[in-house]
């Protein structure tokens, strides 16, 4: 039996299967600790109950997923809002170097990707992508953007690969990052250079003020701001559709970083706080759709080298974290911070980072330039860089 649901009832039990992953995320330590967002945790739920129903020949279901896409953009619009060079020039030298490793390694992760599924005979290998720095560094996001892209182009099982190993990335960051920092702030006697009273303060300074942007005018601001930047954007994906495989959110966050961009310069004031907060009311909503909508049993002929990939993946963050970010960020306090940091946002996403930072920082004190430096190469420019790379990549296997 097949059953269809439009996009009213696909969107509507996807918010129900977002209750149900915040209940669970609130009452699961682990998942708490591993920053597993709630809509990955329903989502998923949901997915291996539609395999065991498809496998069984009990029911198939059909999705409308017309506002996961429009979701999708929406929330990538809202980081391009947030990439201020104002803000960047505060700390450039530092930002730009470690904006460099994250580059090395987002290229790195796109070599062993497609490596390994040319070593296991993939038929495309663009799904080594799929394994690399999608959702690796891209996180759920941008597996949820690329995934049914790759699709569409004819590789079959991007988007359930992409997801499955975005999740991988979110948990094994989380392990990861903490025993690094610790074991070299252990070996080397590192130490915080700030006073421990001043954590509160040093972990919200990347906090935006909402003092004067809150309330339903402010979000209705910021709306109309995704919703034009978004639409001027589709313009800029069909001047390069032909010539270069740009993410379908590419034009809009260009659009949002020439709009604050040219804000900063004239003074006008934006409504950050609000964009930010429709920014992840979007991204949970997006999320929801695409893991409730995977076809597990697409995964089955493609676990092996998901998973041998994801393990040499692992290996290799561990190595680049401990021995080059370490030691080229400045073998001390802060450099330990920001390795547990990149591990964070360099498997899973840059709430992995912030977390990762605050776990070592409530026992070892703060650490002021990570906690600057992170929130601006993880969560605003990297996304750019590896959009950027990954299209690249796109172009040499096509």
């Amino acid at each position: 039996m097949t059953i269809e649901l439009n996009v009213l009832q696909t969107t509507g039990l996807a918010m129900l299967l977002f209750v149900l992953g915040r209940f669970i995320v609130n009452h699961v330590g682990f998942l708490r600790r591993c920053c597993i967002p709630a809509p990955v945790v329903g989502g998923l739920i949901f997915a291996i109950f539609h395999l065991v129903v498809h496998q069984t020949g009990l029911l198939t279901l059909t999705f409308d997923e017309t506002l996961k896409n429009v979701f999708m953009i929406w929330f990538f619009t809202s980081v391009g809002y947030g990439a201020s060079f104002k803000v960047l020039r505060r700390g450039a030298g530092p930002v730009l170097v470690f904006l460099l490793l994250a580059t090395v390694m987002i290229t790195m992760q796109n070599f062993v990707g497609v490596g390994f599924a040319q070593l296991f005979g993939l038929d495309d290998p663009r799904l080594g992508l799929c394994m690399g720095s999608i959702p690796l560094v891209g996180g759920h996001g941008t597996s949820g953007s690329f995934g049914p892209q790759f699709e569409a182009a004819g590789v079959a099982g991007a988007e359930v690969v992409a997801i499955a190993c975005a999740t991988y990335g979110l948990v094994s960051g989380s392990l990861m990052g903490g025993p690094i920092a610790r074991a070299k702030i252990k070996k080397y006697g590192l130490h915080s250079s700030v006073k421990a009273e001043a954590v509160e303060t040093v972990e919200t300074v990347q906090e935006p003020s909402p003092a004067k942007d809150q309330g339903a005018d402010s979000i209705l601001k910021a709306f109309i701001l995704l919703i034009i930047a978004a639409g001027i954007g589709t313009y800029i994906n069909a001047y390069f559709d032909g010539k270069i495989t740009l993410p379908t959110y590419m034009g809009a966050m260009i659009v949002a970083l020439i709009i604050r961009n040219v804000s900063d310069w004239r003074k006008i004031e934006l409504p950050m706080h609000a964009i930010d907060i429709s920014g992840n009311v979007c991204l949970n909503i997006f999320l929801a759709i695409a893991l409730m909508t995977l076809k597990l049993w697409e995964l089955a002929a493609l676990a092996v080298p998901m998973i041998v990939t994801l393990l040499v993946q692992t290996l290799i963050m561990f190595l680049f974290a401990s021995f080059i970010v370490f030691r080229v960020m400045g073998r001390d306090y802060e450099a330990a911070c920001m390795t547990t940091a990149f591990c964070g946002f360099g498997m899973g996403a840059t709430s992995n980072a912030m977390a990762n930072m605050q776990a070592v920082a409530r026992r070892y004190g703060p650490s002021p330039s990570a906690y600057f430096m992170i929130p601006m190469v993880g969560g605003l420019f990297n996304d750019f860089f590896n959009a950027a790379i990954i299209a690249l990549s796109i172009g040499l296997l096509s």
